[in-house]
Order: C-alpha cells, then sequence, then structure tokens
C-alpha cells in the first residue's frame, strides 16, 4: 500500500468524528440558542473532533479492527460529554 492510500484511509477511518463533531457543535447553536457558550464554534468543533478520534481510535485498539458499532456509541457519548464540558457558559 502506497502512502497515498495510506492517507485515504487514515482520513476515510477519521471522517466520522469529523463529520459528528461539526454537527453537534453546529446543532448546540439551535438547540441552547439562549446560553453563551464558553468556547467558539471552531473550538468546540476542534475539541469534538479530537474526543471522537480518541473514541475510534480506542475502539480500534480494543477490538482490533474499525467499525465496531461500540465505537460508533463511545464517537457519540465521548462527543456529546466534550460538546456539553465545553457548550457551558460563564454563568
Amino acid at each position: 500500500m502506497g502512502f497515498l492510500d495510506q492517507i485515504i484511509h487514515l482520513l476515510n477511518f477519521l471522517a466520522p468524528a469529523l463529520a459528528v463533531g461539526l454537527v453537534v457543535a453546529l446543532s448546540a447553536r439551535w438547540f441552547m440558542p439562549n446560553r453563551q457558550p464558553a468556547l467558539g464554534f471552531i473550538a468546540q468543533a476542534a475539541i469534538n473532533f479530537i474526543a471522537g478520534s480518541l473514541a475510534l481510535l480506542l475502539g480500534l485498539w480494543l477490538f482490533g479492527r474499525d467499525g465496531k458499532m461500540v465505537s460508533y456509541a463511545a464517537l457519540l457519548v465521548l462527543v456529546a460529554t466534550s460538546q456539553w464540558v465545553g457548550g457551558r457558559g460563564w454563568r
């Protein structure tokens, strides 16, 4: 497998974390419009992406392969938790 193929595989592996992280950060603006977030949109999306990537990497390490539903469930739980923590306002 060449270098370009490895990059494409890595990007495809991390694509769910990026998509979920962006969608959750964007939808938080609509579901909680009256709260002032503690972090900006880019920071929330980046933290969500990192949390989701860690969940997928942990699932790959534990199960030895990608695509397990437990990994995707952990992705959702970690991204939602990071959004909740990062989206709290300073009231």
